[in-house]
């Protein structure tokens, strides 16, 4: 890293944002200072330190090199309204909500699988969702190998990805099921969370698919800049707290091995392989809380089809889905002397 030390700010303190916090602090990221924004001013604590956060306001990008977006999955606003104003006063804005992913102007990264989008950025780079990150730090190493023609896949998201008052009604919920009550109070969801699952993320689209569906499609296109890849998913809500789990099925051009796939992603960056199952030892969302890699395992060969894997992928959304990807996404760019 740097020795350059840069004004740092961060809109939004909700689940991401203090995600965000907590990382800068841990990976020593080079902040000369570090601005909070949010919609109201006051103080928040977060990792052991208070914050005073300030109204999100024009004059308050003044100064800053680098603005980090939280947002939320499915969120939209804070960047649409400031990071104009960020990118004018000459900062670089990085984006982790949904209102620039499919812009063409805009690169959309994960910086293990493809920085070189970086290249010729406008002052705005965005993140991509976080079933589509994941799903994508697994499957680049092995697109490498052999292009992948085509990705079924059904995601297992947890209720974090919708932010902290989800977080706080599943919570509520699995207290008032298991004392025995009828009446379950819904804020985040149209539908109860605990002891239940929801197959639908977002709202319905296209030939009844959703929009959080629609993005593994097309984020995943952009991404890999690859228009022929064919891929569907089907996105599901669980009652996890935090971290999502993906069953995702390829199928490639040339034929992987099990054995070949285990190499490739041992040696993947960002990727952790738990893959033994006889022993009991695959990835579950309770192993990946806190952590950067994404975690694979249970890969199978489709005994129907030679060029077909099966691959079980699980992730810390809030973390690598979201905070950890843009902040790697500023780390790569001062390393390559682009900040």
């Amino acid at each position: 890293m740097s020795e350059k030390k840069y004004n740092v700010v961060v809109v939004g303190i909700g689940a991401v944002g203090e995600e965000m916090v907590k990382i800068l602090d841990q990976r020593n990221f080079p902040c000369a200072e570090l601005k909070v924004l949010a919609r109201s001013a006051r103080e928040e604590e977060v990792g052991g330190k208070t914050y005073s956060v300030k109204a999100s306001v024009p004059e308050e990008f003044d100064g800053a090199q680098i603005v980090f977006f939280a947002g939320t999955e499915g969120a939209k606003g804070a960047s649409s309204t400031f990071a104009s104003e960020a990118i004018k006063r000459g900062a670089v804005a990085i984006d982790n909500g949904g209102d620039f992913r499919m812009d063409p102007k805009v690169p959309l990264v994960i910086p293990e699988v493809n920085p070189g989008a970086l290249a010729g950025h406008q002052g705005l780079i965005a993140s991509p969702n976080c079933s589509t990150i994941q799903m994508l730090v697994a499957l680049a190493p092995i697109y490498r190998a052999s292009r992948i023609n085509r990705v079924i896949a059904v995601t297992y998201q947890a209720v974090s990805g919708t932010g902290r008052s989800a977080i706080r009604e599943l919570d509520q919920q699995s207290r008032a099921y298991l004392s025995g009550e009828k009446e379950f109070q819904r804020e985040a969801y149209a539908h109860r969370i605990a002891f239940n699952l929801l197959p639908q993320i977002g709202g319905f689209e296209d030939f009844d698919f959703t929009t959080e569906e629609w993005k593994m499609d097309r984020e995943s296109k952009k991404i890999l800049a690859d228009d022929r890849i064919r891929i569907t998913t089907t996105c599901v809500r669980v009652p996890v707290f935090n971290g999502h789990s993906e069953a995702v099925y390829i199928e490639t051009e040339d034929e992987i091995s099990v054995d070949r796939a285990r190499e490739i992603l041992s040696e993947a960056p960002g990727v952790k392989l738990i893959d033994d199952p006889a022993a009991g030892k695959y990835p579950m969302p309770i192993d990946v809380d806190g952590r950067d890699e994404v975690l694979v395992g249970r890969i199978r060969k489709d005994p129907h089809n030679p060029r077909g894997l099966h691959l079980w992928v699980v992730g810390d959304n809030i973390r690598k889905g979201a905070a950890l990807n843009v902040i790697q996404i500023a780390e790569k760019m001062i390393s390559d002397g682009m900040l």
